[in-house]
């Protein structure tokens, strides 16, 4: 199959998988299980969030969240490549990381909300550092593995033309790490969203998708919890087409990794 009929039939599909569960969640609305403000239509749900964009609430919303994440994540990206690329080079560098990271990769970055509102207060700060804890680790045990799974006869090939240790990591390790480099920034992407909607529902002032989704619930307004839901999955569709899916055209496919991505 062509690569354009290719994506034409993923479109077709993913068209076909979004009306099927849209028909399951109307049918479930309207079944009477639940009562329908706690299950609003999704007829509702949409003029819930037109009004909301039209009076500016949602995008003022949509935009403290995305600062906190993009904040949060570039940081976790600055921290994250270098060390993962040091730890796969340099055997002490990662002798002493490697216990650090196994230790705390597995604690939930919301279980660190709490505390750090004890040390640095409500607000933007602790919400940027829970994303960054739960970003980076994604981002920094890929490109760990990635750049220990180049092929060594690579390595010794440049290295007999003459490569040095920058001409190699540019020529050699960065491609060959590249597909690993960009799963991990998606999964650490995923944690992020997941860190900062945590974060906020707690320790936000006011302001953040996570915070709506938590204060509409003491109203009962599902409506409302729906719409910021609606908006988070947009958000997270549109940078995984659009920005990492540009990533990997610029990288993956230009360096002729697309076989080793996909395998």
């Amino acid at each position: 199959m062509s690569e354009q009929g290719d994506r034409r039939y993923s479109i077709v599909r993913a068209t076909l998988t979004l009306i099927a569960a849209a028909a399951f969640y109307e049918g479930i609305s309207y079944s009477g299980l639940f009562p329908q403000v706690l299950l609003p239509t999704i007829q509702t749900v949409l003029t819930t969030l037109w009004d909301m964009l039209k009076d500016g609430t949602m995008l003022g919303h949509a935009a403290a969240t995305l600062y906190r994440v993009l904040f949060g994540f570039g940081l976790a990206i600055a921290l994250g490549l270098p060390l993962g690329i040091l730890m796969a080079r340099f055997k002490p560098v990662e002798n002493f990381f490697l216990p650090l990271v196994s230790a705390l990769m597995p604690i939930p970055s919301f279980s660190l909300v709490p505390l750090f509102m004890l040390w640095f207060g409500i607000g933007n700060l602790t919400t940027v550092l829970v994303v960054l804890y739960g970003a980076t680790f994604p981002i920094l045990f890929n490109t760990w593995s990635g750049v220990r799974a180049v092929n060594p006869i690579w390595l010794r090939a440049a290295g007999c033309m003459g490569a040095g240790e920058r001409k190699m990591f540019w020529k050699v390790i960065l491609p060959g790490t590249s597909p690993f480099i960009i799963t991990g920034m998606r999964q650490g992407f995923l944690r992020a969203w997941i860190a900062v909607v945590g974060a906020e529902m707690i320790a936000a002032s006011n302001y953040g998708l996570g915070w709506v989704i938590f204060d509409a619930q003491q109203f009962l307004q599902a409506d409302v919890m729906l719409a910021s839901i609606v908006v988070i999955g947009l958000i997270g569709f549109l940078f995984e087409r659009l920005v990492f899916g540009s990533i990997e055209r610029a990288t993956i496919q230009r360096w002729g990794m697309t076989r080793i991505a996909k395998g």
